[in-house]
């Protein structure tokens, strides 16, 4: 599958997280449970929140960090704690279609950048777009912060 990968210059974003690590094939468990309990969070502190899921990816050991976009009133507690994607220029690829394909996209973003001379740095991170029942509709944004730009 062919990849749209564009450059974007990003501002920092507020999160609440909880920090988990996993092995690739435990992702598509941890993720959606960690998200879970930072929701949960949300919920029972009543934090408003834009809505959107994360998963933050720290290093190739997959330790990250997942949960969701707040404002700056968002305090955590417990395992949510305040984190926040980096500001800088990014590589960025929005997916339309199941999670199952999102390791393409990721090699799709990685070879881009060597073959346009750009050095992913960390984090790496994903966003999430609203459920759907029909996984051709599923929107997940992939975003690798750059070396150069590299802040946080």
């Amino acid at each position: 599958m062919n990849y749209d990968v564009q450059l974007q210059n990003v501002s920092a974003t507020r999160l609440l997280v909880v920090r988990r690590r996993a092995t690739l094939p435990e992702l598509k468990k941890v993720v959606p449970e960690a998200c879970g309990a930072v929701w949960n969070y949300v919920r029972q502190a009543q934090v408003r929140s834009a809505g959107r899921l994360v998963a933050v990816y720290l290093n190739e050991h997959i330790d990250m960090e997942v949960g969701v976009e707040v404002g700056p009133e968002a305090v955590g507690a417990g395992d949510v704690i305040v984190s926040a994607l980096p500001a800088g220029k990014v590589a960025t690829v929005t997916h339309m279609g199941p999670y199952t394909l999102l390791p393409e996209v990721h090699k799709a973003i990685r070879q881009w950048c060597a073959d346009h001379g750009h050095s992913p740095a960390r984090p790496n991170w994903e966003i999430y777009g609203h459920g759907t029942d029909d996984p051709a509709k599923t929107r997940t944004d992939v975003f690798y912060l750059l070396e150069a730009e590299a802040k946080r």
